[in-house]
């Protein structure tokens, strides 16, 4: 299959008109100009971007992953994909520990389906005095048998993990993950500067949703986003929703950090795509307002109700760069980026590659999804 645009954004650079082959589920050929041959579908003035790539949400469409069922995983799954995000590693709240397992067992047999590409367990090793969304009453210690017997549940499944540096056992927590090869990341934390930089020191290479659930920077006590930011060997994650960061504080970032160290991310729940209402996040109830999702009867934000090609579309509009460095900077902080963060294959669209892509259109809203080569109905 040929596929032309006016705009191809390969993830490393951006080609006006150009081409895309490909066949058997990957991408043969990428090309600038004329195609090779008549096009099977032109699309046009639109613009054509590797898939999304989502490493921490927790459900859409109205289904949770904390359900560990089938039905729900596929139905999150369904609805995301829809909006371009074409990998998906789903995240787990905390839980207690009998939970804490039947769900990572239920989920890693959603990633050996193909469903999801990975899970995230973002607790229970957190700190209470910045929860969030979690249940205080039930984050703990990382016990080393504990943290074992979840990435045994997972089976290679676990892609990361988010720890806070202050808690005891964490840095030991820390390397045991990264010795069994998954991705250690900082969030929901109360920890120093100095605890943060021991955190990396450890291993940790992510930092969670920075700056929600997080230390706030202090003139005296610079903590944890300031330690996260400042080392080249984190990538940084932002949920670009226009509810949990603001604009300049996303541009400030990416002026810090380097557009190849920020990772967009949705931290949707099962609200994304639904109306009003109240719904729930793994055991916390949650109220929808105007699109924005608060914990039940407070002012805590509870993730968020947004999808990939929102948060794409908030990149480019804010980044303050011409609109082709727009393109490509979204491109690699929605992609490439969050791939490379947590060891996915490459989304580059280039040869041997996923035929993984996103059509959009003028308005850079999704016009046409492909996954693995076939066109998303």
């Amino acid at each position: 299959m040929l596929i032309t645009a006016d705009t191809v954004v390969t993830g490393r650079e951006l080609l006006r008109p150009g081409w895309i082959e490909v066949s058997d589920g990957t991408v043969d050929a990428v090309g600038a100009g004329g195609p090779p041959r008549a096009a099977d579908r032109d699309f046009g003035a639109a613009t054509v971007v590797p898939g999304f790539v989502d490493t921490h949400l927790h459900g859409g469409g109205g289904a949770n992953f904390s359900t560990a069922e089938r039905a729900d995983t596929a139905t999150a799954v369904t609805f995301h994909r829809r909006h371009g995000t074409t990998s998906l590693v789903a995240s787990l709240v905390t839980a207690g520990p009998d939970d804490l397992l039947r769900q990572v067992r239920g989920l890693a047999d959603d990633v050996r389906a193909g469903l999801l590409d990975g899970i995230h367990l973002e607790g229970p090793w957190l700190s209470e005095k910045r929860c969030g969304a979690h249940q205080p009453k039930l984050m703990r210690d990382p016990d080393p048998a504990e943290v074992a017997r979840a990435l045994d549940a997972g089976g290679g499944a676990v892609r990361m993990v988010t720890i806070a540096p202050e808690r005891v056992g964490a840095l030991a927590a820390i390397r045991q993950l990264v010795d069994a090869g998954v991705v250690a990341a900082v969030g929901h934390t109360e920890a120093s500067y100095d605890q943060t930089r021991a955190a990396i020191d450890a291993g940790a290479t992510v930092g969670t949703h920075l700056f929600n659930a997080m230390r706030p920077i202090n003139t005296r006590e610079p903590g944890p986003v300031i330690a996260l930011l400042e080392d080249p060997r984190v990538t940084v994650e932002l949920i670009t929703d226009g509810v949990h960061v603001d604009p300049a504080l996303y541009r400030h970032v990416c002026r810090s950090a380097g557009e190849h160290r920020v990772s967009l991310v949705t931290d949707a729940m099962a609200a994304a795509g639904m109306t009003d209402g109240r719904y729930w996040l793994g055991p916390l109830a949650v109220d929808v307002v105007d699109g924005v999702a608060r914990v039940a009867d407070s002012d805590t934000i509870a993730g968020s109700t947004a999808t990939m090609d929102h948060q794409f579309r908030f990149a480019v509009r804010h980044s303050g760069l011409a609109r082709d460095d727009a393109l490509l900077a979204a491109v690699r902080q929605a992609s490439i980026n969050p791939a490379r963060a947590l060891g996915l294959p490459s989304t580059e669209l280039r040869a041997g590659a996923h035929a993984d892509l996103v059509v959009l259109d003028e308005q850079l809203a999704v016009a046409a999804v492909m996954r693995r080569g076939a066109w998303l109905p």
